[in-house]
């Protein structure tokens, strides 16, 4: 019988991994605390400069940043996907920004890109449903993150579709087109927290940016 192998050399490498319980919950406290703070929500909305229709988006601060842990996760995290995937060590991470998404039912995220050379999303609330479908054959894409990446094709579906839950952390190409489906059926809120940084320019550009 002849060898067999799945390759898969084409198409951006997405990194899944967990992020530490104790990360979830100081991301959850600090985003609870500034939701209290009118003020200071106001102060930290990006709403304006980014794709979602959603409740709120707001920037994380600087001094919180650091202290939590959250830059030393993104930095570390993400020189282990580039040396996992393309064997590339890392030496910069500039973080351009990273900010909280409160999504409720109806509510959605259009398809777009992010700046930087790389971006990233996890999950700190998730609803126990995200509702039906109006017809009860259709495949259920309430709540879902989707990437896109060129067309379907043979072989290449062109689209990879991720249910969210608490914890869950994903690292991809900010060029990735994306979208976030809207919900329904629940009051609950659907939390997430994403970032887009920069790295090496001739990490970067090695890979044929």
């Amino acid at each position: 019988m002849s060898e067999r192998l799945l390759l898969t050399p084409f198409g951006p490498k997405i990194a899944k991994v967990k992020m530490p319980e104790d990360l979830v919950k100081k991301l959850n406290d600090y985003i609870d605390k500034i939701i209290e703070d009118k003020k200071k929500s106001s102060e930290l909305d990006i709403g304006d400069k980014l794709a979602g229709n959603v409740t709120e988006e707001f920037q994380l601060e600087n001094n919180f940043v650091q202290d939590s842990g959250w830059l030393n996760f993104l930095g570390s995290e993400t020189a282990a996907w580039i040396k996992n995937a393309e064997s590339k060590k890392i030496t910069k991470f500039n973080l351009i920004k990273t900010w909280v998404v409160r999504q409720y039912q109806t509510e959605y995220n259009p398809i777009h890109t992010h700046e930087g050379h790389i971006s990233g999303v996890g999950y700190l609330k998730v609803p126990p449903t995200f509702g039906e479908t109006v017809q009860k054959n259709k495949l259920n894409l309430n709540g879902t993150l989707s990437f896109v990446h060129g067309s379907r094709m043979f072989l290449c579906k062109g689209q990879y579709s991720i249910v969210p839950k608490v914890g869950d952390f994903y690292f991809f190409p900010a060029y990735l087109m994306h979208s976030v489906y809207p919900f329904n059926n629940t009051d609950d809120e659907r939390r997430s927290v994403s970032f887009n940084a920069r790295i090496d320019d001739e990490v970067f550009n090695s890979l044929g940016n």
